[in-house]
């Protein structure tokens, strides 16, 4: 699923601080002691918001508008803003058959370094698709091209020309 953007409203609150939520999130808040502490905190807020979502297998909603936006009555709209988000990707059972032995050091590897089998497979996976082969150099012709277009052999020393 491609990157979401939702509006967010930032509302001043009492004593200077900030609070922001989001429309198409019911609950999602934040709030901060200033704007861009507020504004870190909502994107934070809808990160878990769509995780949640996700794990209830229920649909990210549609962005709403910002001008379909309705604020409650007495709020002191500071500004609206966007926040970007990536959905979760779905993850998906594979069978793959690697020898036991394999399987035994990748276990013991990923056990070292924190992470579950599947983790391991799927960074490893993501590694080995970024990874680019060294490009092979071409072997040197030994015959020269002159700008004509025409083939001349190398000279051999001790060869004389003919007549």
């Amino acid at each position: 699923m491609t990157r979401r953007l939702y509006p967010a409203v930032l509302e001043r609150g009492p004593r200077g601080t900030f609070g922001a939520w989001f429309p198409d999130f019911p609950g999602c808040v934040a709030a901060g002691r200033s704007q861009e502490e507020a504004i870190q905190r909502a994107e934070e807020a809808l990160a878990q918001a769509v995780d949640g979502w996700a794990e209830q297998g229920r649909a990210l909603p549609e962005p709403t508008l910002i001008e379909q936006i309705v604020p409650p009555k007495g709020s002191d709209i500071a500004a609206y803003f966007i926040v970007g988000v990536d959905p979760p990707d779905p993850s998906e059972r594979v069978n793959v058959y690697l020898p036991k032995s394999l399987i035994a050091r990748i276990d013991k590897h990923a056990a070292m370094i924190g992470m579950s089998r599947s983790s391991f497979f799927g960074f490893a996976a993501t590694i080995a698709l970024e990874w680019r082969p060294p490009m092979a150099t071409p072997t040197p012709p030994r015959s020269k091209v002159h700008k004509t277009g025409a083939l001349r052999a190398e000279k051999r020393p001790g060869k004389k020309p003919a007549k």
